[in-house]
């Protein structure tokens, strides 16, 4: 039940900030990422599509469960600069969507 409100708090930070045109942007570029590290790891590794965004979106989050890993030098190159650039616009998004339950608790804890 908890796992659902929290999907719920979710959707709703994502269409709540669509009216912001910083986290259109931040969106915008997580979503290319992904698809990005996708399609290299599709043709270069040759993982299919789906194996290809998993690996990406549990690289990106720093999860790293360990059952795909590049196998090619330049995969392996590849996921050094993605894990820089990922990361760093993975957490801009993050920050900009925790912005206003932030807000909120330090306003609660004013009042």
């Amino acid at each position: 039940m908890l796992f659902l409100i929290a999907i719920v708090r979710f959707m709703k930070g994502i269409v709540d900030g669509l009216r912001n045109p910083e986290f259109r942007v931040l969106l915008a570029l997580v979503v290319l990422t992904l698809i990005a590290g996708m399609f290299f790891y599709h043709r270069v590794e040759g993982w299919t599509l789906f194996d290809s965004l998993y690996f990406s979106v549990v690289t990106l989050t720093t999860v790293g469960y360990g059952d795909l890993a590049p196998q090619t030098s330049l995969g392996r190159a590849f996921t050094v600069i993605y894990l820089f650039v990922g990361i760093g616009t993975l957490l801009g998004f993050i920050n900009l969507m925790a912005r206003p339950t932030h807000q909120r608790e330090r306003d609660d804890e004013k009042a």
